[in-house]
């Protein structure tokens, strides 16, 4: 409500100082411009509809507290895939929805053929994005076959990334315009950075030690080698801000969780808990 000086000298001059007060109260604070509200912020808490059911056990948590919750929660009732099984997952979870013949490779954004997979340098694989040496699990039934961080690749482009470490920079990868490696870290293109962050943390939270597979934990380096850690934590946490959840990560979350695993990526659902917890 804009009242003009005029006007404003009027109102003063005719109320008493009872209803000036009272009309005072009434005219609203003038609105924060539109543009404050920043794109993909997550200081807000989301709401789902499983916030009643699945998350129950952690809401109104934190930090140490909220990661133990979300690993018994999403730990629990799991089904487990083998891995000549993660193929035809793949096919399903990381279906392309404008085609429904190809799936959706990570790195490249690339639409190709779900039949079209093998190892051939531009077939596609499968594509461990917590690497498998970095805990030194392997492909057996575990967090080798977890199809939240398993994802289709260009094999060229996955021979690329190899295992090394996620972080801003480098040279620009030629087979993946937008993805970026140097000797020990690799970027992904912008479109996919806050998955692959979510998709790092989930493994951290599911994977903690008391199942007979290493405790999975990231770090804020690079180069970690065969520890079970993955860095560098800080970019990550940036990465989950800039680039939020979209349709097609929202999607195949909820394939996961009706069709194959029947479990959650808790930082697609809640953003906001990456940091709650990191």
């Amino acid at each position: 409500m804009d009242i003009s000086r005029t006007t404003r000298r009027r109102i003063v001059t005719a109320l008493t100082g009872t209803a000036l007060l009272a009309l005072a109260v009434q005219v609203p604070a003038t609105a924060a411009p539109e543009h404050a509200v920043h794109h993909g912020a997550t200081a807000a808490s989301a709401t789902t509809a499983y916030d009643d059911t699945y998350y129950k056990d952690a809401e109104g948590k934190a930090g140490p507290e909220l990661k133990s919750a979300l690993h018994k929660i999403i730990s629990s009732g799991v089904s487990k895939l083998s891995y000549d099984q993660v193929w035809d997952a793949l096919k399903v979870t990381d279906q392309d929805p404008k085609n429904s013949g190809n799936v959706i490779l990570l790195y490249t954004g690339r639409s190709q053929s779900k039949d079209d997979n093998g190892g051939d340098p531009d077939q596609w694989n499968r594509e461990h994005v917590w690497a498998k040496s970095h805990g030194d699990f392997g492909t057996s039934t575990g967090p080798g076959t977890d199809i939240h961080h398993l994802r289709p690749a260009d094999v060229s482009v996955n021979s690329t990334r190899g295992n090394k470490d996620f972080d801003n920079g480098g040279s620009e990868v030629g087979e993946a315009p937008g993805n970026y490696t140097d000797g020990d870290s690799f970027e992904p293109r912008d479109a996919v950075k806050g998955d692959v962050a979510r998709m790092i943390l989930y493994m951290a939270v599911r994977y903690d030690g008391d199942d007979g597979f290493p405790d999975l934990e990231p770090n804020d380096k690079v180069d970690n080698g065969s520890a079970p850690a993955i860095g560098r934590l800080s970019v990550l946490k940036t990465w989950s801000e800039q680039d939020p959840p979209d349709d097609f990560e929202k999607n195949r979350n909820q394939v996961i969780f009706d069709k194959y695993q029947h479990n959650r990526n808790p930082f697609i659902d809640h953003p906001e808990w990456v940091d709650a917890i990191w």
